[in-house]
């Protein structure tokens, strides 16, 4: 039996789905990657906002033709849309077989089973259970790089936000777990190890009854087929002056740090729920970039909140002006039904939310061009991600570049290497984002 995996969504939710690949290739699964050699589907679906709702959507309905036509036998929807809208799914879809909670994902060899066996149900579980955890997964990032996921779920309580609902409260993964896949994940070739939750600052603190991330960091570290470590969804409240001095002094965790803060109004960020303000917000990233001179700062921003002001826009505008972040994304407001900020008054249209998206990303643009020509002289370690064909070019990532969400440097050179090889490389241009580079010969 072939099974095509459809994997949506963010890095956490992959996380699930190579968990999910591991458990059904221990129970004999094949698997492939052509809907037309498939004989089941498996759709982890995702539903933060619209646009990931309305893809999860689409591929369930594409994958539902297959069924109806007879050219699968079974299809199973499973992750966070599959949590929140399960009855949905299945009156609108009825081709889907069984429905997979977000922390019954372990369950999922027993849900084909059943399925094939003709008495598909649904499986789900107590939101607030042990987090699903398995140590054999099939990576699917190339395998120089995985995602380790330390916690799931969420206390936060962010207004626009539906994860908790779908996720649940915060909880942290043993740390001996997490040691023990990434040990795992090293024998395997994984050579940067990327930390993800909803909120990677307050690891440990349910289990342990304090913040453990920067000693989590520090047995990570240990590991010696770990080159890299690479920390993202830091919430800035929660960053401390011991994980501050951990990157700092620790050499395999990248000076980089990831730290959504959505928006930069004090008034918009005590109608979102968020923890902090401008004052703090500018405090922590000087205390960030005195200590660690060099820290690539990564930020999220919304735009288009619910009662967003044109001055809490240019308020927002003049402070991602002023910070100068190293990379930024914006994603216009998504009104997420069950939230509390779907219920607000002041709902911003879509055109003005992107619009002001778009001027914040034009903004943002002229910062990252103009960094990434302060590059050109520096020497960087940079991790080779592949080769481009024909050319005597290698893709690689410095410590600033997260996959699949940063840019990336263009090495010239006529050496021979392999994908999760690190060069010191000296940067000799920069083309927008990207920089272009050759071997440093000291």
């Amino acid at each position: 039996m072939n099974i095509l995996f459809v994997s949506l969504g963010c890095d956490k939710n992959l996380v699930d789905s190579e968990m999910m690949l591991g458990m059904l290739r221990q129970k004999g699964y094949s698997f492939t990657d052509d809907e037309n050699d498939a004989d089941i589907v498996v759709v982890n679906t995702c539903c933060f906002i619209g646009d990931a709702k309305e893809e999860s959507i689409n591929t369930l309905l594409e994958m539902a033709e297959l069924k109806k036509s007879g050219q699968i036998k079974a299809l199973i929807a499973a992750g966070c849309l599959a949590q929140r809208y399960r009855e949905e799914i299945q009156k609108e879809i009825p081709e889907v077989d069984a429905v997979i909670g977000t922390m019954a994902i372990e369950e999922i060899a027993e849900a084909l089973e059943e399925v094939l066996g003709g008495k598909g149900q649904n499986h789900y579980r107590d939101l607030n259970c042990r987090p699903p955890f398995a140590r054999d997964r099939v990576l699917t990032t190339g395998g120089h790089f995985a995602y380790l996921k330390i916690a799931e779920g969420c206390n936060k309580r962010c207004t626009y936000c539906i994860i908790p609902k779908v996720r649940g409260d915060y909880r942290s993964i043993p740390m001996e777990e997490l040691v023990e896949q990434a040990k795992i994940l090293g024998e395997k070739g994984v050579r940067e190890l990327i930390l993800v939750a909803q909120e990677t600052t307050l690891y440990g603190v349910d289990l342990y009854g304090e913040k453990c991330l920067p000693k989590l960091l520090r047995e990570l570290a240990k590991i010696s087929d770990i080159y890299w470590i690479r920390i993202l969804y830091c919430y800035p409240e929660e960053i401390t002056d011991e994980l501050i001095e951990t990157i700092a002094t620790e050499p395999k965790v990248c000076h980089y740090l990831d730290i959504p803060i959505q928006h930069a109004s004090d008034k918009v960020l005590k109608r979102m729920g968020r923890r902090t303000n401008q004052e703090e917000l500018r405090q922590w990233i000087g205390k960030l970039r005195e200590r660690i001179p060099d820290i690539c700062l990564r930020t999220t921003l919304i735009s288009g909140f619910p009662g967003e002001t044109q001055e809490d826009f240019e308020e927002l505008y003049r402070f991602v002006n002023e910070m100068e972040f190293d990379r930024l994304g914006v994603f216009p407001y998504s009104q997420e039904e069950d939230t509390k900020a779907a219920e607000m008054p002041d709902q911003i249209p879509e055109e003005i939310k992107e619009a002001r998206r778009d001027e914040l990303m034009e903004l943002q643009q002229a910062v990252a061009f103009e960094k990434a020509e302060n590059m050109v002289g520096r020497v960087l370690e940079v991790m080779v991600e592949g080769k481009v064909s024909d050319e005597d070019v290698y893709v690689t990532r410095t410590y600033r570049d997260a996959p699949n969400v940063d840019g990336y440097l263009f090495l010239d050179t006529t050496a021979t290497l392999m994908t999760g090889d690190f060069v010191k490389v000296l940067v000799t241009d920069s083309n927008e984002y990207d920089l272009r580079g050759e071997i440093y010969h000291e």
